[in-house]
């Protein structure tokens, strides 16, 4: 933060301007926010395509024993929970998200 402040008059100016006992909690926060925005963001991605996750159903009768391309464990395991949705499914133990992949492409998704 003190590089931005050296090289940003403005910037400085306006932490000069603020009340010196909030000014380390003000220019910490700041730190913070610039040093993790991209990985917030980046959780904030992961949390948005497991939340779409949430919206596809899957049949109780889906037949996960014909498609050859997942795993046999990923197999075995929908086969025993046969979860409700894709998010679901992405969350049981043994289940890859290259198994996931492979039930969105099988959906058309």
């Amino acid at each position: 933060m003190k590089n931005l402040m050296d090289n940003i008059p403005e910037l400085r100016a306006y932490i000069n301007g603020i009340d010196e006992r909030i000014r380390a909690s003000v220019v910490n926060q700041a730190e913070i926010v610039i040093k993790y925005e991209g990985y917030v963001e980046k959780e904030n991605e992961i949390v948005s395509k497991l939340n779409r996750f949430e919206d596809i159903f899957l049949k109780d009768d889906f037949d996960y024993n014909s498609i050859l391309s997942l795993s046999i464990e990923a197999r075995q395991k929908l086969t025993k929970v046969k979860p409700r949705t894709l998010g679901q499914a992405s969350r049981i133990s043994g289940v890859s998200p290259s198994d996931i992949s492979v039930l969105m492409v099988y959906l058309g998704r």
